[in-house]
Formats: C-alpha cells, sequence, structure tokens
C-alpha cells in the first residue's frame, strides 16, 4: 500500500534480459528523507534494479511509483527534477570542464533555449563547494583522479535539485579514505537536504554503518529487508554469500560488523 511518506514504492517488479529472468517479484518500499542500500553478491540483480527506479530501464511486470505517481506517467524532464542517477562507469575521457559537467544538471530546469542563467551558476557553484570540487572548477574531466571524478558526477546530481538520487556503487574503484567521504556526503545529503539517497553496494560493512534500510538480494530475488541488524546476521548472509562469516557487533557502535573467513582460519570459527 502506497504512503504519502513513501519516496518509491516497487510492486511486485520482475524484469529479465531475454529470456533469462534477473529480478522477480520485488516488492519494497523507500521512505522519504531515507538512507537505503542495495547490497547482494554478484549477479543478484542490484544495478538492475536501480535502472528500473532511475527509468533507464522498464519492468516486464509490476509497477514503481515514485513521490506517489507511477514512473510511466513521467516524462524524461519531469523525471530528471525530482530524480538523479550516478552510475557506476565514470567516463574519464569526457572534454569538458568540472564546471561545464556540473551545470549539465541543471539541463531540466532551463527553457527551451537551454541557456543557464546567473541563479544556475549559483546552484552549480553550491553543488561544488558541499561536494569539495569547486578548486577544480576549471579542471579537465580527464585531468582527475578516480575519487575527484565520483565526487564532480555527485557535484552534478546534487545540482539537479533532486528529492532522490541513486548511486550504483559510489564507492567501489575508491580507497578507503574516499570511501568514507563518499559515504558521509550522502549522509550529508540526506540530514541537511532532505534527500532520499537509493545506493547499490558491495560493502556490507558500509551498508551497516550507513544504512537505515537494507535490501539484500540473491539471483533475484529478496532475501531480507529491514534495519542493519535485521538483515546482517550470521544466517541470512551465508545464505546469501554462500561463504564463512563472522558477525558481531561493531567497536564504533550498535550495529553489526562483518568479517569473512578466509579457510585458513576456519579451524578458529
Amino acid at each position: 500500500m502506497r504512503s504519502d511518506a513513501d519516496a518509491i514504492v516497487a510492486n511486485h517488479l520482475s524484469y529479465g534480459y531475454g529470456n533469462q529472468a534477473v529480478l522477480a517479484d520485488i516488492a519494497f518500499a523507500v521512505q522519504r528523507g531515507e538512507f537505503f542500500i542495495i547490497i547482494g553478491p554478484n549477479g543478484s540483480g542490484k544495478t538492475t534494479l536501480l535502472k528500473l527506479m532511475s527509468g533507464i530501464l522498464k519492468s516486464r511486470q509490476g509497477g514503481l511509483d515514485i513521490l506517489g505517481k507511477p514512473i510511466r506517467d513521467y516524462n524524461r524532464k519531469a523525471l530528471a527534477k525530482c530524480l538523479a542517477f550516478v552510475p557506476q562507469t565514470i567516463p574519464t575521457e569526457f572534454p569538458f570542464t568540472v564546471l561545464e559537467v556540473v551545470l549539465m544538471g541543471r539541463s531540466p530546469h532551463l527553457g527551451i533555449l537551454g541557456l543557464e542563467g546567473q541563479n544556475d551558476l549559483e546552484i552549480a557553484k553550491q553543488a561544488m563547494a558541499f561536494t569539495g570540487v569547486a578548486h577544480l572548477s576549471h579542471r579537465r574531466l580527464d585531468e582527475l583522479s578516480g575519487g575527484e571524478r565520483q565526487r564532480v558526477f555527485i557535484a552534478k546530481a546534487v545540482c539537479q535539485e533532486p528529492q532522490l538520487i541513486l548511486l550504483d556503487e559510489p564507492t567501489a574503484s575508491l580507497d578507503l579514505a574516499h570511501q568514507t567521504r563518499t559515504m558521509d556526503m550522502m549522509e550529508q545529503l540526506k540530514e541537511e537536504k532532505g534527500i532520499t539517497v537509493v545506493m547499490v553496494s558491495h560493502d556490507v560493512n558500509l551498508g551497516a554503518m550507513y544504512g537505515d534500510t537494507l535490501l539484500l538480494l540473491k539471483g533475484g530475488e529478496i532475501v531480507s529487508l529491514g534495519k542493519p541488524e535485521e538483515v546482517l546476521t550470521f544466517q541470512t548472509l551465508e545464505e546469501a554469500y554462500g561463504c564463512t562469516l563472522l558477525v558481531d557487533k561493531s567497536p564504533l557502535g550498535n550495529f553489526p560488523r562483518v568479517t569473512p573467513v578466509p579457510r585458513k582460519f576456519m579451524l578458529y570459527v
């Protein structure tokens, strides 16, 4: 049942490529202002689900509501005004400056001529300041590190002034420091700007630390949905990942910590 508190509602979604099913009967709701993290092993359908939510793909069965309205009722520009998508693969050869890339986030809000005004420039500058790339504004994208490019595309998403931001594994190729900065930034978007954040991640420990709600997928189906302490249990994770794990309480707070156990340590568990 749809609620005014819901940002996204998935109603028994199914999707496949050719004759191969990728997602089957997926149903859940993301509340407004929530940090919602999708986890699961490789090939579980995480990115496909995110692309359905972004409108890049269209479901074969079931429905999807965005901010109280069926996604099919949005045209591309209307959807881009309320939802921003940050892909996993950030282009490296992109002949634009950082400022030019970030200003592309204003395109859903521009008129017929597509010309940015002073207000659009100010919003872009604020987005760059928020993501820590303002000092790079005149640098070309291909001159930046992977972490810097990631922040530029997050700035572009922020510049759209969306109510929802969807991110596909934004920390996958980053070192530990940049992973933490990116996750802190997402939490800031939620807390300071009231943006609903939906993210795909391979890192269950980042999910435990930052996620309000976790959705665990395996083989295109939901294994578990709930708070980190409800989803990240020994039994559930072993079922989903098929490997030996230790799950205990994190020393940083009241949430789980997950440690994979290599074969050479099996005698100790």
